[in-house]
């Protein structure tokens, strides 16, 4: 009997367990080394905020990627932005960060949003040839970002 291979799977995470703290504790890193891998406390505040929906990549009970949907109604209609998009390196390749991507256009559009945001580093060419071949259009826009300082 041969081995057949292993249905990636999205879903939406619903509890910060040691497995998935992990996970994100892995991938974290490879999407930013700035920023510090998650504690249980910031998964659950994430799983638990009524804005945001964590999606993971599961191949059995591994999670090879994750990305966090966030939906939020403003005067102009109900808006969805994408964020924090990882792949574990050893299974890009696989289709998991478009599964990812479908998945959480899927969410967006059944709750009503109107857009769904995204952005992603020039430097990145595989993902951004990903979200153009998923309908995802370049704007023409200048993004800006405020750093609050750590209070102590």
């Amino acid at each position: 009997m041969e081995n057949e291979p292993m249905t990636i799977e999205i879903t939406i995470c619903d509890k910060a367990d040691a497995a998935v703290v992990q996970a994100l504790g892995e991938l974290m890193p490879q999407l930013s080394q700035s920023s510090s891998p998650p504690t249980a406390e910031e998964v659950s505040r994430i799983i638990d905020h009524d804005a945001a929906t964590l999606l993971l990549a599961r191949e059995g009970e591994k999670i090879l990627g994750s990305m966090t949907l966030i939906l939020f109604p403003i005067p102009t209609g109900l808006r969805a932005w994408i964020e924090d998009v990882v792949v574990d390196e050893n299974a890009r390749g696989r289709g998991i960060g478009e599964l990812l991507n479908r998945r959480a256009i899927e969410i967006a559009v059944s709750e009503g949003a109107k857009t769904i945001d995204l952005t992603s580093r020039s430097s990145r060419s595989a993902s951004n040839r990903l979200y153009q071949r998923l309908g995802f259009v370049a704007r023409d826009t200048n993004i800006y970002r405020y750093e609050a300082e750590a209070v102590d």
